[in-house]
């Protein structure tokens, strides 16, 4: 989905994997950011809070009538459906991530 928003162009990539992966253990409830993944990744995970509400909000408020290749794809049971996950709510998302 970033790579249809230019806004997130100037993020280096590795944050935004790193951020991707944490917003993913959040939503999922997996657990939280170990310091194995913060060893390997190179980021706290208060280095990544702003960019993990920032991708959250993306998911909740995208424009569903342009763009619609990449949700259509990953709404697919291959990609596991994951474009039909509903994103956290703002609140949640900001209690869990001063958990972590």
């Amino acid at each position: 989905m970033t790579l249809q928003e230019y806004d997130y162009a100037r993020e280096s990539p590795s944050k935004l994997a790193a951020s991707c992966l944490l917003l993913a253990i959040t939503m999922k409830n997996i657990g939280g950011w170990t310091p194995t993944l913060e060893y390997y990744s190179g980021y706290s995970a208060q280095d990544l809070h702003p960019l993990v509400k920032r991708l959250n909000f993306l998911l909740t408020y995208q424009p569903r009538d342009k763009l619609n290749t990449v949700r259509s794809k990953y709404s697919h049971k291959v990609f596991f459906e994951v474009a039909k996950l509903t994103p956290m709510d703002m609140l949640k998302l900001e209690k869990a991530l001063t958990s972590c």
